[in-house]
């Protein structure tokens, strides 16, 4: 029996209500991660419901792991749900149904970086730029389009003659066309084919419906209309279906996520029993009372008010600078000043509405020698090694075409662009993949078909061992590394670092087979083209700073919400959009004061904005609080507004006066000293030393320094 009584009333009912359609509607730190995977252990447990029969759809990789983790604690059963995110279970349906469309199971799933590898094949095609159509740009209107349905002829009749527009029909029907050649589906693919194929064939959504009995869905405030009609048909006529969400964290509405799905859920489900989640075991109740004030504000929600038997006189700390540079200092101030009293840098964060924010922040943490790291840097399975490294697994697997172009000249082979252009004419010509006419014809003479014929060999040897079955995924990667020359190459350039990033492959995949003993290389490859969150492993002490998006799911000791200003957060755009964008805005705010445990501080600065054209003033959101639980310190009302300000001509003229020279030499915060190149139109052309190389920064920019006027 699961001990249900070390729940509150509220979770308990969560846990045991026996109604077919269930929303829990679970607040910040509410526990709704034990609620959840308790529901589905009860179920198995205490009413014998065979755990293959219930399903758990996360929205991350690392939220799935955490449930599985706390079920195995929670079961006695060795049989587990299944629990994974909604792209992963799209490709499971696809791989076993995919025949129906008329695809192999054995498809490919494009990632980011071959998404773009067929934009750049397009765009050079058609003569485009990305200074003309972004590579972002032409990726949103491919997903708006295939969201919508929209076919090529039908967006290219749809642009009406815009230039613009008409570009981007051809770069869509182009990146159809090599889709359909490689058997690929991005992304968006996985659940739009799955919706389409579940409705093209009847009988195929009826035996996934009957492979479940019971579905649950975390996360539900951050769904799409899609990802909403495929869990309702996959819920069907007689499937349970347990949702569970918070409408004040619908934050990424400019992902596609719809609140109303949420809000609208006993509309859809008339007899479904809604359980309100209030009580908050994360953040004292002075954080609370502010944030519930602030989210009070908002009318576009349900009716709820978090609560703590965590009492502290610790109010919210609001401060008022008089410039960014200020607040930043301040708030590294206060980090010292927290640090030396015991606490750790890594409960630390410093939260902001938008990564341009950083720059000041940065340089004041730099000036106080203050560690830190900018929370989601590069990611690991997208750092350049890594990414070659899995296209070589690929080759061995499937050798599709966008591998092939990745890896064929890593390391050089002395093979260009003229000779890709050749095998890819070919290609098409032949209706193959670009590999298949690689290792039957012979296109070329000399050393290029030499080192074709070469690599065509290894990776014939590499087919075989992985058709054999005799070889693991860690020593298939060791022979392709070693026999390809990739790792040789690495080691003859002394690039330690990515080195260490092959050897943390390595052990990922030592960490699979260990977990997967009866898995495959097609397996492994489909989990990483599917894992999109890297999870932080801080082995030093470092305080943390990052967006607000960012840091969902995350909590802190202490926490810095910086630049509370008006046109920054709430930003201009929200500002600009009527009730919608504000509310957004505020639930952003919402979640940003939530993930304090003990300490809350919020910062803002005065002075005139460079970015905003106008002088800065307090963001709505801290008048919003409520004043018996947050202290202002801020500097007095005559000088608040800064020099900056009051003079602002005077400050131009000033400022002008500093610009820089050509010949001057200067340091940079992060790139260190350099030489002025040249200097037009306020922008200074600057040389740094290795890595860094020249450099294109404003001359007034505050992370630069002149050393000397001396002139080279």
């Amino acid at each position: 029996m699961i001990n249900v009584e070390v729940l509150n009333a509220e979770q308990k009912k969560a846990v045991l209500d026996p109604h077919r359609f269930l929303r829990i509607v679970a607040g910040a730190g509410s526990g709704k991660t034990r609620v959840l995977t308790m529901r589905i252990a009860h179920l198995v447990e205490d009413l014998h419901v065979p755990a293959y029969k219930i399903l758990a759809i996360t929205f991350t990789n690392k939220a799935a792991n955490e449930m599985k983790d706390r079920l195995r604690k929670l079961m006695n059963h060795d049989e587990q749900p299944w629990i994974s995110t909604i792209h992963s279970l799209c490709v499971r349906i696809l791989r076993e149904d995919i025949t129906s469309m008329g695809w192999p199971r054995n498809f490919t799933v494009l990632d980011s970086d071959d998404q773009k590898s067929i934009l750049r094949a397009a765009y050079k095609e058609f003569g485009y730029s990305t200074s003309s159509i972004p590579y972002a740009s032409a990726l949103d209107y491919i997903a708006n389009c295939k969201y919508a349905d929209i076919q090529p002829d039908r967006a290219a009749l749809l642009a009406n003659g815009l230039r613009g527009e008409e570009d981007k029909a051809k770069i869509y029907a182009y990146y159809l066309e090599r889709q359909n050649a490689l058997y690929a589906l991005d992304f968006d693919d996985l659940i739009l084919w799955t919706v389409r194929m579940f409705h093209r064939f009847p009988q195929i959504t009826e035996k996934w419906q009957k492979r479940f009995c019971s579905i649950h869905v975390d996360e539900f405030q951050d769904i799409d209309k899609k990802q909403y009609e495929l869990i309702r048909l996959l819920t069907g006529e007689n499937n349970n279906l347990y949702v569970v969400g918070d409408p004040d964290q619908t934050i990424y509405t400019w992902r596609g996520a719809d609140v109303n799905i949420i809000l609208n859920f006993m509309h859809d489900f008339p007899q479904a029993e809604t359980i309100m989640l209030n009580q908050n075991y994360r953040s004292t109740m002075n954080i609370l009372k502010g944030a519930n004030a602030v989210i009070r504000h908002n009318r576009h929600r349900l009716e709820k008010e978090l609560f703590t038997n965590r009492i502290s006189e610790e109010k919210i700390i609001h401060h008022a600078s008089l410039s960014d540079q200020l607040e930043a200092a301040w708030v590294a101030d206060k980090i010292l000043e927290e640090h030396r009293t015991g606490k750790a840098y890594k409960d630390m964060a410093i939260l902001y509405r938008s990564n341009y924010l950083s720059r000041s922040l940065e340089k004041g943490l730099l000036d106080a020698r203050i560690p830190y790291i900018i929370y989601g840097g590069i990611r690991f399975y997208e750092r350049q090694e890594v990414k070659d490294a899995l296209c070589y697994m690929r080759m061995a697997l499937s050798a599709d075409d966008l591998a092939l172009q990745r890896i064929i000249n890593k390391p050089r082979r002395g093979i260009g662009e003229k000779t890709m252009d050749k095998l890819a004419a070919q290609a098409r010509k032949e209706g193959r993949s670009m590999y298949m006419v690689m290792r039957d014809e012979k296109l070329f003479t000399g050393k290029v078909q030499r080192e074709l014929d070469h690599l065509t060999a290894m990776v014939e040897h590499w087919r075989k061992l992985v058709q054999e079955k005799r070889t693991s995924v860690e020593d298939l990667f060791t022979i392709i590394m070693e026999e390809s020359g990739y790792q040789k190459e690495l080691q003859d350039n002394h690039e330690q670092d990515r080195l260490e990033n092959l050897k943390a492959l390595i052990d990922d995949m030592l960490d699979f087979t260990h977990n997967n003993p009866e898995s495959t290389l097609e397996e492994y490859l489909q989990l990483v083209a599917l894992y999109g969150n890297r999870e932080e492993v801080m082995s030093q002490d470092y305080v943390q700073l990052m967006t607000v998006h960012a840091a969902k799911g995350l909590e802190f000791d202490t926490v810095f919400v910086t630049d509370m200003n008006e046109g920054i957060f709430p930003n201009e755009r929200a500002l600009n959009d009527s009730v919608k964008g504000l509310e957004e805005e505020r639930r952003l705010a919402y979640v940003a004061f939530t993930r304090a445990r003990n300490k809350l501080y919020i910062t803002e600065a005065g002075g005139f904005s460079f970015i905003l054209q106008r002088v800065r003033t307090p963001s709505r959101f801290i008048e919003e609080i409520d004043a018996d639980c947050i202290m202002h310190d801020e500097p007095p009302k005559e000088t608040r507004s800064s020099p900056w300000i009051n003079d602002f001509p005077a400050a131009m003229d000033a400022l002008a006066c500093t610009m820089l020279h050509k010949g001057d030499r200067v340091r940079h915060t992060k790139f260190g000293e350099g030489i002025i190149i040249s200097c037009k139109e306020n922008i200074a052309t600057i040389a740094f030393a290795y890595p860094y190389g020249v450099k294109n920064i404003a001359a007034n920019h505050p992370s630069l320094i002149r050393i000397d006027n001396q002139k080279s």
